[in-house]
């Protein structure tokens, strides 16, 4: 009976009303509760009862209030929730990201790795290298080959965890944006070395979701391709530096002036420093920015265990680096012609990483440029003098050095081989062989006197004449008078001729006063010209490239200037050495004698000190120095005897020193034994060569080449007769 009572007395539980409640709000009411084990009437509905929902608004029992479903772990549970919610959404938005920009972008399949820009390895005849030129400015290492501080340095400041990542660093970038967030500002990048890479070689650098998407998903076709050590080498040879620098190689040069492979702890902490903003940073700009980087980075190394406290010390201890703002140094004037020869030489532009062996001597090309930065130091606000040049050439017409300006950081005008400007009295060597193969010997006696050419009256430079003199006094004095009689006597043009064989290419005037040097030519000319008297009388074409190959050794150009034709024959190269040799004797270039070596040379001084020169010559070397002002402004009585002639001896005595002298050609001796002297053919002459008749005019006087001179298409000399001129020691000699 119990168990039936308790059965019928069941009550089923009702809801409030037809409000749905949580699970939290589950309850029985007191009316639904059983109290006892009567049943219980209910009112019917319409006989004045209420239900809940026909209730009046307070009216009858008041509703209980709800539990608070907010406590600390309901709130945990619904953060839970909603990341899991936003961590979705958030994926599946990424996910749609990655999708769109990746279809933007071609199909893996073609992707590769761009050729990196070709370099020119230039290097001088020892091997050294003298410059890297191309858009990267430096030739490709490996790591191997590199010094190993410059990787340890590099990984330990810009991506430490690069040998564990998989190209995108998640560990990394969330450590960048918290201390970005404490900083309040940008002070660390997220990006690994894979993404730099990444970016470098394949996108542009604009800061936008579509390039930091395609960024993402090249450094993970860059993992999945290749290995870390590849990233690492491709990251370190195209990475910016600063400067115009690209590549560990040509930072290192540009910076330290070596190569990357002997960079010490100190310099490549330097270089890894750079790479947060090279411009800024460069040692060029900014040096104390620089090296305080620098300390950054070996502070970083040292955190990761790559170096010890007193590694970090000995890098401290040296000198902070200070860089030119520009390269540095006057092996660059030759780097400079050997890229702008090299298009010709090749067919066109470069298309692939080649090796320019070239004829510099960089002992004696750092001798060039110590001499003219030296001479223009000390004597520079003195003699109002701003800028040098110089140029040596060996008997082939191989340029051992060049110097085209005071400083290349400075100015990168290379005056030996661009500026042209008047040579003065350096270009009478051409006018007295000129007369010479006319016949004319060192001993004939000309006048020096007043005369007259045209409207034209030349002047010596002491203002005074000198009578009867010879070819070789004349030279060796320089005499302006006599040089204008040598251009009346054998014409302008065949002087002309005669420099074009020689290797003169500017363009000369024909007129009279070309024998004082009046048309513009250039140094580098000039040098190479006067290497044809040194050499024997044969053409001494200047050229600085030897041989162009690959890196692997292909030969692509090799000179051809082994076997020069002759541009003068052996008497009148003969002859002229022992002119040139008496003005360092007895003339204007005294001070250019250099100690046990025999010298030849002629100086050069122009209108007004714009210009002075000095080329001379030993049996080894031809050099010629030129001083002067760009804008042309006069020196203070700066003369070719004095300035230049002394910068080329003390050139010539350091690019000298430990060689044994050797004669010029000719020893030094006319071709011919004068048997009388000068002085006492003078003194034996009443009537010495005749004054130029007054009112003379060369300029339209019929000066037509003879024939027999006239050049070979090769440059050389015809064999045939020579008019001789009938002189007063001839006569007296009875020849």
């Amino acid at each position: 009976m119990a168990g039936r009572n308790r059965s019928d007395n069941r009550i089923e539980p009702s809801f409030e009303g037809e409000r749905r409640r949580t699970d939290d709000d589950f309850r029985l009411d007191a009316d639904d509760r059983v109290t006892d084990t009567k049943p219980r009437k209910r009112k019917e509905a319409g006989k004045g009862a209420h239900t809940p929902a026909q209730e009046p608004r307070g009216r009858g029992k008041s509703r209980p209030r709800p539990r608070s479903s907010f406590g600390f772990f309901g709130l945990i549970r619904r953060l839970l929730y909603w990341m899991i919610v936003l961590g979705i959404w958030g994926t599946i938005a990424v996910a749609g990201l990655v999708l769109y920009y990746g279809a933007r972008m071609p199909s893996a399949d073609s992707w590769k790795i761009p050729e990196r820009p070709p370099n020119v390895k230039i290097t001088a005849v020892d091997g050294s290298v003298i410059a890297n030129r191309g858009a990267t400015g430096g030739e490709e290492l490996t790591l191997q080959e590199m010094s190993p501080y410059i990787p340890m340095a590099v990984v330990a400041i810009e991506d430490r965890r690069f040998y564990s990542h998989f190209g995108v660093d998640p560990l990394g970038l969330g450590r960048a944006m918290v201390r970005n967030v404490m900083a309040g500002h940008m002070i660390q990048g997220g990006s690994t070395l894979t993404q730099q890479l990444a970016k470098n070689l394949f996108l542009s650098p604009d800061r936008t979701l579509e390039r930091k998407v395609q960024e993402v998903l090249l450094a993970l076709w860059l993992e999945q391709k290749y290995s870390k050590d590849e990233i690492l080498t491709m990251y370190l040879n195209r990475v910016f530096f600063g400067s115009n620098a690209y590549g560990v190689e040509a930072a290192s040069r540009r910076y330290f002036n070596k190569s990357a492979r002997d960079v010490t702890l100190g310099e490549a902490a330097l270089l890894a420093g750079l790479l947060k903003a090279p411009s800024r940073l460069s040692p060029a700009r900014d040096p104390d920015a620089a090296e305080a980087r620098a300390q950054v980075v070996l502070g970083a190394m040292r955190d990761e265990g790559l170096i010890t406290e007193s590694e970090i010390k000995t890098a401290m201890s040296s000198p902070p680096t200070k860089a030119k703002s520009y390269w540095s140094g006057a092996q660059y004037y030759a780097a400079d012609m050997v890229m702008d020869e090299l298009p010709s030489l090749i067919g066109g532009d470069v298309k692939q990483d080649i090796v320019v062996d070239t004829t510099i001597d960089m002992g004696l090309e750092r001798h060039a440029e110590d001499v003219i930065a030296l001479a223009i130091a000390k004597n520079g606000k003195k003699f109002n003098v701003s800028q040098g040049a110089l140029v040596s050439i060996d008997g082939t017409g191989a340029i051992r050095a060049v110097v085209g300006g005071r400083d290349y950081a400075a100015s990168q005008y290379n005056r030996a081989t661009k500026a042209k400007r008047q040579p003065g009295s350096a270009f009478k060597p051409f006018v007295y062989a000129a007369a010479l193969e006319m016949g004319d010997t060192p001993a004939t006696i000309y006048n020096d006197t007043r005369i007259r050419i045209g409207n034209w009256t030349p002047e010596n430079y002491e203002g005074k004449y000198n009578g009867p003199v010879s070819l070789a006094e004349a030279l060796a004095r320089s005499l302006n008078t006599v040089a204008a009689q040598l251009v009346m006597h054998a014409g302008p043009e065949r002087v002309i001729q005669l420099a074009r064989r020689l290797g003169i290419t500017s363009e000369l005037q024909n007129n009279a006063s070309i024998a004082l040097g009046t048309s513009e030519v250039s140094l580098m000319e000039l040098t190479g010209a006067y290497a044809s008297f040194m050499n024997g009388g044969y053409k001494a074409t200047p050229h600085i490239i030897r041989r162009i190959t690959t890196p692997d050794g292909k030969v692509l150009y090799e000179n051809t200037y082994d076997e020069p034709p002759r541009v003068l024959s052996e008497k009148v190269t003969v002859d002229m050495n022992y002119m040139m040799g008496q003005v360092i004797a007895i003339g204007t270039g005294k001070k250019a004698a250099l100690p046990g070596w025999q010298v030849a040379g002629k100086t050069g001084t122009t209108q007004s000190y714009r210009d002075a020169l000095f080329l001379g010559f030993t049996s080894n070397l031809t050099t010629g120095v030129w001083f002067g002002n760009d804008d042309g402004k006069f020196m203070n009585k700066v003369t070719g005897g004095g300035l230049p002639a002394m910068t080329w001896k003390s050139f010539m005595v350091a690019a000298h020193q430990g060689l044994s002298p050797a004669p010029l050609f000719g020893n030094g001796q006319p071709s011919e034994n004068l048997g009388l002297t000068v002085s006492d053919v003078i003194a034996a002459s009443t009537d010495a060569y005749p004054e130029a008749p007054a009112g003379t005019d060369i300029q339209n006087a019929d000066m037509t080449p003879d024939p027999n001179l006239m050049p070979s298409q090769n440059g050389s000399v015809l064999e045939g007769p020579v008019p001789r001129r009938t002189t007063l020691l001839d006569i007296l000699m009875g020849r």
